[in-house]
């Protein structure tokens, strides 16, 4: 019964491994951390301890495997909610100037030190944008901005 948990526990440390390494979504972990749990209790009741005593470590190792999966999953999402800070997609959300105003429905808008390509957001038909004008970028399409005109609570930060 020795050897047999000390088998689990090598397959439950092979798991939690290959869940580090894994894009798995968390089952690799599930699966050691019942390993890890089967394999205590065998080592335990091999060892000659009671069912209460194998009950009480069998639940001390739950909630360490679960507060560790719940840590590494906060550390892993948190990345991944973070808005990007470099590359085109950062600069949804900026503040510009027009420079050369849309006649053709396409206008340059200087952005974060560069004049880019912009069209005016196809939900705002109302307002064309003019020289001069400070404008939100909303989306950005291969080389060209789609923007609006920024409000007066954007242009006070």
């Amino acid at each position: 019964m020795i050897a047999l948990g000390v088998a689990l526990f090598v397959v439950a440390m092979a798991l939690f491994l290959a869940e580090a390494h894994l894009s798995t979504g968390g089952v690799l972990g599930i699966a050691a951390s019942v390993t890890g749990i089967g394999a205590v209790a065998l080592l335990l009741l091999a060892a000659g301890a009671s069912g209460a005593v194998v009950l009480v470590v069998a639940f001390c190792v739950v909630a360490a495997c679960v507060s560790l999966l719940v840590l590494a999953r906060q550390r892993i999402l948190l990345p991944l909610l973070a808005r990007p800070r470099t590359g085109r997609e950062a600069l949804v959300g900026h503040v510009g100037v027009v420079r050369v105003p849309a006649d053709d429905g396409e206008a340059e808008v200087f952005v974060d030190g560069s004049l880019w390509r912009a069209e005016p957001d196809p939900l705002d038909h109302e307002t064309a944008l003019h020289e001069g004008d400070r404008v939100v970028v909303e989306h950005v399409n291969g080389l060209t901005l789609r923007v609006r005109k920024a409000e007066a609570w954007e242009l006070s930060k």
